[in-house]
């Protein structure tokens, strides 16, 4: 029996974030409007529940340009 056990990362680098979501690296951080998080002594990193949430929004045509993001923030 073989017994193995994978696990998913929750913050992940911008190559993976990008091949996560589906999208060439490239194009990814133009297209994506999550932004990672600087994690001490460490590169930046995308946490997986925002990409899903940006991935929901832009599934339901809720996505909006950046500026209007920025807008429901402030």
């Amino acid at each position: 029996m073989l017994n193995i056990r994978v696990v998913q990362p929750r913050m992940m680098s911008i190559k993976q974030a990008a091949d996560y979501v589906g999208l060439p690296l490239k194009r990814f951080p133009r297209i994506c409007s999550v932004r990672p998080i600087a994690m001490p002594e460490s590169q930046e990193r995308y946490d997986i529940r925002d990409l899903d949430l940006w991935l929901d929004q832009v599934k339901a045509g809720n996505a909006g340009t950046d500026a209007e993001i920025l807008e429901r923030l402030g």
